[in-house]
């Protein structure tokens, strides 16, 4: 199963590893702890809608910005068997590959613009990582020809 704060945690790292920010940098920022933000990009806690409205505000990003983002992800990890609710067979599936893999990716699924793979962490938790597709050189000859 998807957690929500795991994949808010996950777009909030994206959004400061890509602006190049230290943790400590965005905290000050925010007038959150240090550890608190660090949790919250870990997906350990769950922040309150001010704590993740002053967290998007350090980061110069708008919250419906984030919360779009995160729909996003979310969307095309519905449209994946199994990774949000766990079918009924799929869960002796999952363990017995949590076992021999130790958290593999599971599944990858795209629209053309953004890819999400799970990583099944357990039987009724997963990682969603979700990265934008960038487009390829036959991909912008189309776009160019059009």
């Amino acid at each position: 199963m998807v957690l929500l704060r795991r994949v808010i945690g996950d777009a909030l790292r994206a959004r400061r590893q890509g602006q190049q920010r230290t943790l400590r940098e965005v905290s000050t920022a925010a007038n959150v702890s240090l550890g608190y933000l660090s949790e919250i990009e870990r997906g350990h806690k769950e922040p309150s809608s001010e704590l993740l409205a002053a967290i998007c505000d350090a980061l110069g990003a708008r919250l419906s910005e984030l919360l779009r983002e995160v729909s996003d992800t979310v969307a095309l990890a519905e449209q994946m068997p199994g990774v949000l609710v766990p079918m009924q067979d799929e869960t002796a599936d999952a363990a017995a590959m949590h076992k021999s893999t130790n958290r593999g990716v599971r599944q990858v699924t795209s629209d053309g613009k953004v890819a999400v793979s799970v990583r099944q962490d357990s039987p009724l938790k997963a990682t969603l990582r979700r990265t934008r597709v960038r487009p390829t050189e036959r991909d912008r000859d189309v776009v160019c020809a059009a």
